[in-house]
């Protein structure tokens, strides 16, 4: 079976929405489900329908939620020693080798990315080019507007 990785905050939020499936999501559209049953004939009863449909949704996520915590691994970046490489769970600060532009990311799981918040995918193109990288290196990115080169400014474990 395949490993997902997590970071500690991935898998705390992975729990949290599980939690709230279960305990708020689920009660709601039974509930719904109910008043819609209520209301008599079922075959043309578009809130029926629409409940039902919310309910399929509801268990199917929870379901992908349940799967990605069993198989997942869960990764501490404050206690990784990895001695200074890129890593998943590193947080890395990168400087464009063109533009002088410096960004910081941290390398994250696929549920976790959000550019947003400088998390990106470990199954990203830059991230793929950061890994086993050391401050110093330069990491060549194919990106849709052509190859770019980005300096490793320094990597850290928080």
């Amino acid at each position: 079976m395949i490993k997902i990785p997590l970071t500690v905050k991935g898998a705390e939020l992975l729990k949290a929405e599980l939690q709230h499936l279960r305990s708020v999501e689920r009660p709601a559209v039974i509930q719904a489900i109910a008043e819609a049953r209520a209301q008599g004939d079922l075959s043309e009863n578009a809130e029926y329908d629409a409940a039902k449909e919310r309910q399929s949704f509801i268990e199917g996520r929870i379901a992908e939620v349940e799967a990605k915590l069993s198989n997942g691994q869960i990764i501490d970046p404050s206690t990784l020693d990895a001695d200074g490489r890129c890593v998943f769970g590193a947080t890395v600060e990168l400087e464009d080798q063109d533009s002088g532009d410096s960004v910081t990311y941290q390398i994250v799981g696929d549920d976790e990315a959000d550019i947003k918040e400088g998390k990106i995918s470990v199954s990203s193109p830059i991230a793929r080019a950061l890994i086993g990288k050391y401050a110093g290196d330069i990491a060549e990115v194919m990106a849709p507007g052509g190859m770019r080169a980005y300096e490793v400014l320094d990597v850290k474990y928080i």
